[in-house]
């Protein structure tokens, strides 16, 4: 059978290959803490449950609108003008099968092959695939510690040519857990749009920022933001996600959608409306400061056994732990921890090239039990080392 090239291209996620090291040593008995994977721990808020059980009574459910159903984008418009105080058209809302399908619309609406695309090194890797999937060229700009493992205007500027159709950005990202200063952002963002180049922020953490952060439709209105349910709101498995659009790229999306899989899950969207109820925003608020709580014990553990994290995170729920002082690989190291410590962590070369060899990234998506564990074992280890 003739595999296309483009299947062939794809680098493996070594995030999902570390959790498949992960399940064998637990299928033979082993207790792995697992830290490899950015999914809460918490599943959806109670009454988010309640809904969908709701929603499955045995009723129909038909197909929805292939930008989705209209009370959802209402909500989601309402959402953020109640948390950041931004007017949004519903009718610039999509909501789609994930963040992942948004970023698939988005990608394929605005790439086209021979396209050169500014992304961060380092970034999550699903991104500069996508863009690679629609004939577009990813140009990886690193990154330090410095710029917060983030773009800055002067180096988008440095690096915009002739062939540069636009930027991408995810604040807070993956997997740093770091933000872009809000007018850092807003200068990329005109950079970008005085070069005539589009702009995609990854906003799907934005809402477990440290304070108010800002979303960048307040600084760009013309802007393709991403949103998501599945990291604040805890529906991971739910696959729901959402895109705010400039008008104009409103009609080519919804086709785009209609024939790449017709809309979201119609069960998971009925029942996505009891995410912005008061019930439900109270629960993610206090796994929010949870999150902070875990972040707090994770860096503190780090420090005491000799893994530094040059920037703290402020969002997202993400450490990026460099190793070198180790004098391993950022791959072995995670080999050997998941083999002698048990721990599951994210080798560096998942994200890029910049720092590839040198850094790991840890999630701190667990329990307080198991990051306290986690972090006992990688002590020992590092001991032992």
């Amino acid at each position: 059978m003739k595999i296309s090239h483009r299947a062939q291209a794809v680098a493996p996620f070594y995030a999902m290959e570390v959790a498949k090291h992960a399940a064998m040593l637990e299928a033979d008995g082993h207790h792995v803490v697992k830290l490899n994977i950015g999914e809460p721990d918490f599943g959806a808020p109670p009454v988010v449950r309640e809904a969908m059980r709701n929603a499955m009574d045995g009723r129909p459910l038909p197909y929805t609108a292939a930008l989705g159903l209209p009370p959802l984008r209402q909500a989601i418009s309402g959402f953020y003008r109640q948390r950041h105080d931004a007017e949004i058209d519903p009718a610039r809302i999509v909501v789609t099968a994930g963040a992942s399908a948004a970023l698939v619309l988005t990608a394929a609406a605005l790439v086209d092959p021979g396209d050169e695309v500014l992304i961060a090194d380092p970034s999550y890797p699903c991104n500069r695939q996508i863009i690679e999937t629609f004939g577009g060229r990813v140009r990886l700009l690193p990154t330090t510690p410095d710029s917060r493992f983030q773009l800055d205007a002067a180096s988008v500027r440095r690096n915009w040519s002739a062939r540069t159709a636009g930027v991408m950005m995810a604040t807070p990202s993956n997997p740093t857990g770091t933000s872009i200063p809000p007018a850092e952002l807003q200068d990329i963002c005109d950079v970008a749009r005085e070069n005539g180049g589009w702009r995609i922020v990854d906003e799907i953490y934005l809402e477990l920022s440290d304070g108010d952060a800002p979303t960048a439709l307040t600084m760009d209105p013309e802007a393709v933001v991403i949103g998501s349910f599945s990291k604040y709101f805890g529906l991971t498995g739910w696959r729901l996600g959402w895109c705010v659009l400039p008008e104009p790229l409103i009609p080519a999306v919804e086709r785009l959608a209609q024939n790449l899989y017709i809309c979201a899950s119609t069960p998971a969207q009925v029942a996505a409306l009891s995410c912005f109820t008061p019930e439900a925003l109270t629960v993610c608020e206090q796994r929010r400061a949870e999150f902070a709580a875990r972040r707090a014990l994770v860096l503190d553990g780090l420090s005491r056994i000799g893994l530094p994290v040059p920037v703290p995170p402020d969002g997202a729920f993400y450490c990026y732990i460099d190793v070198s002082g180790t004098g391993l690989t950022s791959q072995v190291f995670c080999e050997r921890a998941l083999q002698e410590a048990r721990v599951a962590l994210t080798p560096g070369r998942d994200f890029g090239s910049a720092s590839a060899g040198t850094h790991v990234r840890l999630s701190y998506t667990a329990s307080m039990a198991d990051l306290k564990e986690g972090l006992d074992r990688l002590g020992r280890f590092m001991a032992a080392l």
